[in-house]
């Protein structure tokens, strides 16, 4: 069969210095997965974690191997075949109690599959399990390293994502995470001033210049996530002014039409009456016996007083129509914009934006502070 997975988690994987034996340098760029695998052929268990094409941990456990908890959310444990120590930092503290739980179970696993081989006589898993190289790590265990008294890494700059489902990393720093940043600075502040060994000394600096750089990357994030909501409000903006400028002029054409209307109406009042003359002399003029040229004049300024009318009756009945089709487009336009005075979205992208000025001059005061520490620590070595 092989080997095959039986439990998996997500976590930040990170390897002793192999120099100093103090402090952790990170294995993963990103939380990775974390397996133990299990060898039935050779009752072998191992916790394996790839990143890429990089095995960034490969660790055969055995009976004697201790996993600790040194922080809420950080473990570790000693391998000597592998001759380091591997940290796993966790999203929460319950992702780090299930690695634990099952950490403990493998270990007494292996323990019972030594002792059944041990008893069986089974050469093969004996060796594998109680080799020379284990029984010397059992014996020297403490001999290349302490593990127990290895502080754990800070917080690394991507959270770290749970076992199920992660959510993507945000780019705003919030308060909280501002405060956080605050205290970790001034703990720092107060054991390097306390400090008379040049290594921790030298620590704490590069985790100084560490919480620096990570800071401002945040704060290069937050200004330019700022200026996005910048440029979104002014594009809003802009758009409410171009629709009142176009519900003006849609309001100033109305009245124009409306004036243009009243006008017709005059004239084709002044035309019926001056038709109603018109026939009126007509009338007199047949009943004296006006001569037949005089009759067609007549009949001829009818007709081409009647095609007048007829003319302006349908432009007039055009304008009404178009009239209306205005009023019901300015009654549109009135609603739009009010609706988008009193968009709420509008007001929060107002809000969002006040409250990212806030928090960029908030990060640049901690930004200063750390720059602050980092030359009284220059001048104090």
């Amino acid at each position: 069969m092989g080997e095959q997975p039986i439990f998996t988690c997500n976590a930040h994987v990170f390897h002793i210095d192999p120099k100093t034996k103090r402090t952790w340098i990170t294995a993963s760029s990103k939380a990775i997965a974390v397996s133990f695998f299990y060898d039935s052929s050779r009752n072998l268990y191992r916790i394996i974690s790839v990143e890429g094409s990089k095995a960034v941990i490969n660790s055969t456990i055995t009976p004697n191997m201790t996993f600790t908890q040194t922080s809420q959310k950080f473990g570790q444990w000693s391998d000597v075949r592998a001759n380091t120590v591997y940290g796993l930092g966790f999203a929460s503290e319950a992702e780090l109690g299930k690695f634990i739980v099952k950490f403990q179970e493998v270990k007494e696993a292996t323990k019972d599959a030594l002792n059944k081989a041990s008893a069986n006589g089974n050469s093969a898993a004996a060796s594998a399990n109680a080799s020379p190289i284990t029984a010397r790590a059992s014996a020297n265990s403490g001999d290349i390293f302490e593990s127990g008294n290895l502080e754990p890494p800070l917080a690394p700059a991507n959270p770290i994502p749970t076992t199920c489902k992660t959510d993507s990393p945000s780019h705003n720093i919030s308060e909280t995470n501002a405060n956080n940043l605050t205290n970790e600075l001034k703990q720092l502040s107060i054991n390097n001033s306390s400090s008379s060994d040049g290594t921790v000394t030298s620590t704490t600096e590069q985790q100084l210049k560490y919480e620096n750089e990570r800071l401002k990357h945040a704060l290069a994030q937050s200004s330019a996530n700022a200026k996005k909501w910048e440029i979104e409000l002014a594009t809003l903006k802009s758009n409410n002014l171009r629709l009142t400028s176009a519900l003006q002029e849609s309001t100033a054409n109305v009245d124009e039409w409306k004036r243009q209307l009243h006008s017709y109406k005059e004239e084709n009042q002044r035309l019926k009456l001056r038709y109603q003359d018109l026939e009126a002399s007509a009338k007199s003029v047949g009943g004296t016996a006006v001569t037949a040229a005089t009759a067609g004049v007549a009949n001829e300024l009818t007709e081409e007083l009647r095609r007048e009318i007829v003319s302006l009756k349908s432009r007039i009945e055009g304008l009404e129509s178009e009239l209306m089709n205005q009023e019901v487009e300015l009654k549109a336009a009135n609603k739009s914009l009010k609706d988008k005075q009193n968009d709420p979205m509008l007001k929060q992208m107002t809000n969002l934006c006040s409250q990212f000025n806030a928090q960029i001059s908030e990060l640049s005061g901690i930004h200063k502070e750390m720059e602050k520490l980092i030359q009284a620590q220059h001048k104090s070595t």
